[in-house]
């Protein structure tokens, strides 16, 4: 698949920091870490990515805006357009040693999201989609799963950590949804677990309390895989809210029905 002159900007920009942090994380032991709140942590691999993904992203385009998670925002000079990165999803694994975390890059053009990528260094794998152009991992076209029940349905949650005030209400979530479904997972990335739903590896999604740099790319990538993205709350909105459930067209109706209450 050949994507726009931006895409290809975002994956190059990608892999490049992909190859920093997996160099890092070869030595995840001797990483200097620092506390920035509870059961939150921001490494020195971290701040390094995003270095490398903001020389990257605004050196082939000055004019755009930033906002990113280690460094706050910058306003462009074109303010139609802005790139939102997280340079490590998944943070708590990667410090951790656990081979699940990712970089995630979107193109917001006028408010939507207009081309994503979320790569999985550790395994290689880059996920990508542009509006109107599909859902891509690797070389391979993705699609969502063509499950249709929730009984066979596997679904990825993320569960608060450090008494976070959100713990009850996803608690009840579990309670709903788990004896409906086939399982749900916990693996510590919302951006690998959109792109899990956009590669038919997990039925569905749902997540509270999370940034704009969390979800933007995984929008884009499961729509054009063909899936359904909401705010929990029907009314609102999945980036400035931070809340999502996304899924397959044929379990989504019932799937947001459980989660929803």
């Amino acid at each position: 698949m050949i994507g726009s002159a931006n895409l290809n900007i975002m994956i190059k920009a990608a892999r490049k920091a992909g190859r920093s942090l997996v160099k890092d994380f070869r030595e995840v032991e001797n990483l200097q870490v620092s506390m920035k709140g509870a059961g939150d942590f921001v490494s020195k691999a971290d701040i390094a990515a995003e270095k490398i993904l903001r020389e990257e992203l605004m050196g082939a385009r000055p004019t755009y805006g930033w906002i990113a998670e280690e460094g706050g925002e910058i306003a462009g000079e074109d303010p139609t357009r802005r790139w939102i990165v997280d340079p490590l999803d998944g943070t708590t694994n990667f410090l951790h040693g656990l081979p699940h975390w990712a970089i995630s890059i979107a193109l917001e053009h006028k408010g939507k999201v207009v081309a994503g990528v979320i790569y999985d260094a550790a395994k290689d794998e880059m996920y990508f989609a542009e509006k109107g152009e599909g859902a891509w991992m690797n070389e391979s076209r993705i699609r969502v799963s063509g499950r249709h029940r929730m009984i066979e349905s596997v679904f990825a949650t993320g569960l608060p950590y450090g008494g976070r005030s959100d713990l009850p209400a996803t608690l009840q979530d579990l309670a709903r949804i788990m004896p409906v479904c086939a399982g749900v997972r916990r693996w510590g990335s919302a951006a690998l677990d959109m792109a899990y739903v956009a590669a038919g590896r997990y039925e569905g999604f749902w997540e509270r309390r999370l940034k704009a740099w969390d979800l933007a790319a995984g929008i884009i990538i499961v729509k054009e895989a063909g899936g359904l993205v909401q705010p929990l709350n029907p009314e609102g909105d999945v980036l400035s809210d931070g809340e999502v459930i996304c899924a397959n067209e044929p379990i989504f109706d019932g799937f947001a029905k459980v989660i929803r209450g």
